[in-house]
């Protein structure tokens, strides 16, 4: 089974940009046996600040029709207000998507139903921002009602401030729910806002499609440098490729025991980075504290301090003898080590 793939970059921001992007997506994806199944373009920018580029507005809205005619390919934007759906419908427009912000407001989203009604062809629903599957189903039970031939599910994560390594924390366990109650609907991961960092692209993919995603949604700029609005998460067609290449779909001849294997060695994987990110931001810390200490002539060494953490280490370990011995031996060297950085500073 082909993947569904959603590629293109973040907002419209010219027709040569929009046509350059698309070009070289098509050109790249041909030698890889890749297929683009929708071009995406944000012409609305929900932004979480008003001096932040918001989109072209109604003025790019025949830039991504023409996209469809000259390329092919079917065009998605993204639609908030009833205002957005008339104006794009009057383009010829006819695939699109709901976001996360949008997604919060079950008002806000029966009204999108009621415009797009007989008018769409596609609908993907994002997951609202907030943990809740029952807000999300509840959306995409309301085009379903509106007739909509093609309604998808999209997961973005969700915003969390404990989350460590990704721009949004993923909670798989929800997603999968929806499929559990929905497993005819497509899912897609839409892997550019949920992790905000190219490097983490592949590594989250494909975590998705061992879960069983049927595709994903990725951000592609033509020049991601010089992009107007989420420069940092966006890559080029090629770089797109290359990630996508390494890539492992679904397929009848891969057994269910490899299937939970990799899926399991890819958790595994984003543990690992997210343990080795939090370790050289501890260490960061532990530098500052060195010159606050140097500063205030404190003396390196303060037992009480670290006692409270060996203290909370100790609550949060698997209570068993094994494991216990391992964080002792773990907690004594990472003293060690931080306590010979703070000298190496004096």
């Amino acid at each position: 089974m082909n993947p569904i793939l959603i590629v293109g970059p973040c907002a419209a921001e010219s027709q040569i940009q929009l046509a350059s992007t698309l070009s070289r997506l098509q050109d790249c994806f041909a030698k890889n046996s890749l297929e683009i199944s929708y071009f995406r373009a944000g012409v609305w920018k929900p932004r979480s600040t008003p001096d932040t580029f918001t989109g072209l507005g109604a003025l790019a809205l025949p830039w991504l029709k023409k996209i469809e005619t000259d390329f092919h390919v079917r065009a998605c934007l993204e639609v908030a207000t009833p205002e957005h759906v008339r104006a794009a419908l009057a383009a010829g427009l006819r695939h699109f998507w709901i976001g996360s912000r949008t997604a919060v407001n079950p008002f806000l989203v029966q009204e999108l139903a009621e415009n797009l009604k007989d008018n769409a062809e596609t609908v993907m629903v994002k997951n609202p921002m907030t943990p809740d599957l029952n807000l999300w189903l509840g959306n995409i039970e309301r085009f379903q009602k509106a007739g909509i031939p093609n309604v998808l599910a999209i997961h973005r994560g969700f915003a969390d401030n404990h989350e460590t390594l990704y721009r949004n924390n993923p909670l798989w366990e929800i997603p999968i729910e929806l499929k559990l109650h929905l497993p005819d609907l497509p899912l897609l991961c839409d892997v550019s806002h949920l992790t905000g960092n190219p490097k983490y692209l592949g590594e989250a993919a494909q975590i998705a499609l061992d879960y069983g995603f049927d595709g994903l949604m990725i951000e592609s700029h033509c020049e991601p440098s010089n992009a107007l609005s989420d420069a940092q998460q966006q890559v080029t067609p090629e770089t797109l490729t290359e990630i996508l290449k390494t890539l492992v779909f679904k397929s009848p001849t891969t057994s269910p025991a490899e299937n939970a294997l990799r899926k399991e060695r890819n958790l595994l994987e984003h543990v690992d980075t997210q343990m080795a990110e939090l370790l050289a931001k501890r260490m960061s810390i532990v530098d500052t504290i060195a010159e606050i200490k140097k500063e205030n002539n404190l003396p390196i060494v303060q037992p009480k301090q670290w006692n409270k953490v060996v203290a909370k280490y100790q609550d949060a370990a698997l209570q068993d003898e094994q494991y216990q011995e391992f964080i002792k031996k773990f907690l004594e060297l990472l003293h060690q080590y931080s306590v010979a950085r703070q000298r190496n500073g004096d």
